[in-house]
């Protein structure tokens, strides 16, 4: 497996610092150390790059302080809970819901940093690394990848040696994995964890007990609530312009565009939630459940239930929602001040005008409560 892994791992240790110097001199490489050490002078920043020999060293020493330097910039801070049922000994299976490009990963890596945990290795699309500085700065950061736009035989292939490699990760190397709960962000404030995912991580076990495997990998769903989301006007024009099928072709550089705005964007407060492993969930759908293919989707199931269950709802969830019904049915939820904030940011962001681009900026948001509602949870 190894030579067929090149194409989609990251680094070894030995390979870090010829990366790190093969763009020490990159523009981006320049402009992120620039961002990161805003007081450090360029010997300084340069002496940090030589002293760095793991991939460990690059997130401890620079990524770790530029995400903290972006929560300064566009948040009112992040915070954390429930890491106190997982043990720092063990290596997880982290299965989240994906808001964003590049934060999701990099605050629960922070998080778990902060709290004294292994971080985590993570999937990554490939057409965010189209250019080599994306790439280098891909695999500094642990990032393994996922093969997008190939033909179905190559997708299968590659779900095949994505899921080998996940299970040496995890099984074999003792690194804890991330992974979101679907392909690609998302869009409309509904959590659901696709099937597929599911089924990709099963395919190195076979026809054995799915259950029995997927215990063996600690799988912890996480959930990741941003009060307000960066992206949610490019968001909502993506969903309308689906609904009515208009034919999208993706500028040059919308990717990294929509890395940007996620990472500059304004979020206000964050909230990352660790569940608990569901191992005793495994043991009950495998009691119950009559074939692998039905063990997966009650599985998946699972993971939304645990996903939009702590899922951390802000007044402007609520306030979403009493605008689309026209109600004020969740108004001690939130205040007129909070209430006018969000208005001014939905003017800004949209045409208010449009009853169905509103209407789907405004479900963005309020679709979290209506979820929570909907699986019986108390608020």
């Amino acid at each position: 497996m190894d030579s067929c892994l090149d194409s989609i791992r990251f680094y070894n240790k030995e390979e870090v610092q010829p990366a790190l110097q093969s763009m020490a001199k990159h523009p981006m490489m320049l402009a992120l150390l620039q961002f990161t050490f805003p007081n450090k002078s360029e010997d300084d920043i340069a002496e940090i790059l030589v002293s760095i020999d793991s991939i460990e060293d690059f997130q401890d020493k620079v990524i770790s302080h530029c995400i903290r330097n972006i929560l300064k910039q566009s948040s009112e801070g992040l915070t954390v809970s429930g890491l106190e049922n997982l043990d720092k000994n063990k290596t997880y299976l982290f299965i989240s819901n994906h808001r964003d490009i590049v934060l999701d990963t990099s605050l629960i890596n922070l998080a778990l940093l902060e709290n004294g945990f292994q971080l985590t290795a993570s999937a990554i699309g490939d057409n965010l690394v189209q250019r080599d500085i994306f790439m280098v700065l891909a695999k500094l950061n642990r990032n393994f990848l996922v093969k997008r736009d190939v033909s179905p035989r190559e997708l299968l292939k590659s779900s095949q040696l994505m899921s080998d490699y996940i299970k040496d990760l995890i099984l074999n190397q003792h690194q804890s994995v991330w992974i979101a709960q679907r392909e690609g962000r998302t869009k409309d404030g509904n959590d659901v964890t696709h099937p597929g995912v599911l089924k990709m991580i099963a395919m190195t076990n076979g026809k054995d007990e799915v259950c029995d495997y997927f215990k063996s990998l600690n799988i912890v769903p996480v959930s990741i609530s941003y009060e307000y989301d960066p992206t949610d006007k490019l968001k909502t024009y993506k969903a309308i312009q689906a609904q009515k099928s208009e034919v999208v072709v993706k500028s040059k550089n919308e990717d990294f565009e929509n890395v940007m705005a996620g990472v500059l964007g304004q979020k206000k407060r964050i909230h990352i939630h660790f569940g608990e492993v569901l191992n005793d969930t495994l043991e009950v759908i495998k009691a119950n459940a009559e074939n692998n293919n039905q063990k997966i989707q009650m599985f998946s199931e699972s993971i939304d239930k645990a996903i939009i269950g702590n899922y951390h709802l802000f007044p402007n969830n609520f306030i979403a929602l009493d605008i689309l019904k026209e109600s004020s049915d969740f108004a001690k939820y939130y205040n007129q001040e909070e209430k006018d904030l969000f208005n001014r940011r939905m003017a800004w962001s949209i045409d208010t005008n449009d009853m169905a681009i509103k209407t789907h900026f405004l479900s963005h948001y309020a679709n979290p409560v209506i979820n929570k509602i909907k699986l019986g949870f108390e608020f």
